[in-house]
This record gives structure tokens, C-alpha cells and sequence, in this order.
């Protein structure tokens, strides 16, 4: 019964890791990449519906997105929709496609959203740190009832905050990175 409480902590650990790792695949910085129009739904025929599943969006150089609708009706949809998102850029429209330049970020903006990305992985820590205290509690609800020794709880709550530490330190790690990136000019 014990290694279920392990195995939900594990899944729910690596759950909230990969939650990160999207929430920081779309802060902007300062280089291109399809990722920041993830979270762009278009409203296309009364449907809202992800961006990329209606358009083909590729990096034709470092600085610019490039955005292709498979159907070019939607191309106004698309754009409106980008305006709507709220990720600071403007797509010129050439009838075909549209363009995203990705303006070059100042030191306010790479300190504004430097304070963004550690926001995001306390976030993710204090996540992590519920999911410790929600196994603990079921492992000492097992104790009580008999499921478990004293002594295999506390082997239990030792691998808990193991995996715990070790997922704090994995935040700890892609945070430190992703501000890397966002620094270097």
C-alpha cells in the first residue's frame, strides 16, 4: 500500500516539474520560439481551438516567428487572436502568413521577467511541498490503522523527503537556467 502513496508522490512530483517547464517555455526571451504562442486559442468557426493545431508555426531566423494558417481564411482570426494573447508583440500580416518580430528585451524587461521565472518556481515548490505533507499524512493514517510499523514509516517519510529535496533541487536547477538565458544578452 505504501509504495502507491510513492508512486502517486512520484507522478504528481514530475506532474508539477513538466507544468513548470511549460509555464516557462512561455516567458518571452528575447529569442525566438514557437512555444510562446502555445497558449494562443483562436476562435476558428465558433470553436476556440490551440493555435497550433490551425497553423504551422516555424523560426525562419532567431529574431521572427513565422505563422502560416492551413487555411488562409483564418489568418484574421489568428491575428486577432495573438493581439488578444498578450505576449507584447504584433504580427505584421502579409496576406499569407503573419510575422512575429521578437523585439530585443531591455534590462528592465530581462529583470521583470527574471522575478517572473523564480515566482513561477516557488510556485512549483510550494506544490511540491504539498505533495510531501499529503503523503506524510496518508502514511501516518496507515500507521494509525495498522498498515504500517513505526519503523516503516519513518523509512517511508525518509524516501518522501528525499524525493522531495531531489525535485525541489531539479526546480532549483531549470529556473536557474531558463534565467540564464534570459540574461544573456
Amino acid at each position: 500500500m505504501e509504495g502507491d502513496i510513492q508512486a502517486t508522490l512520484e507522478s504528481k512530483m514530475e506532474k508539477t516539474v513538466s507544468i513548470l517547464k511549460e509555464n516557462l517555455n512561455t516567458v518571452r526571451a528575447g529569442r525566438a520560439n514557437p512555444a510562446l504562442l502555445d497558449k494562443v486559442v483562436v476562435e476558428y468557426y465558433g470553436t476556440p481551438t490551440p493555435l497550433k493545431q490551425i497553423a504551422n508555426i516555424s523560426v525562419p531566423d532567431p529574431r521572427s516567428l513565422l505563422v502560416a494558417p492551413f487555411d488562409p481564411k483564418s489568418l484574421h482570426d489568428i491575428e486577432k487572436a495573438i493581439g488578444a494573447a498578450n505576449i507584447g508583440i504584433n504580427p505584421s500580416n502579409d496576406g499569407k502568413s503573419l510575422r512575429l518580430q521578437i523585439p530585443q528585451l531591455t534590462e528592465e524587461r530581462r529583470k521583470e521577467l527574471t522575478k517572473l521565472i523564480h515566482k513561477f518556481g516557488e510556485d512549483a515548490k510550494v506544490a511540491i511541498r504539498n505533495e510531501r505533507r499529503d503523503a506524510n499524512e496518508k502514511l501516518k493514517k496507515q500507521e494509525k490503522d495498522g498498515k504500517l510499523t513505526e519503523d516503516d514509516l519513518k523509512s517511508e517519510e525518509k524516501d518522501v523527503q528525499k524525493k522531495t529535496d531531489d525535485c525541489v533541487k531539479k526546480i532549483g536547477e531549470i529556473v536557474a537556467e531558463k534565467e540564464k538565458e534570459i540574461l544573456e544578452v
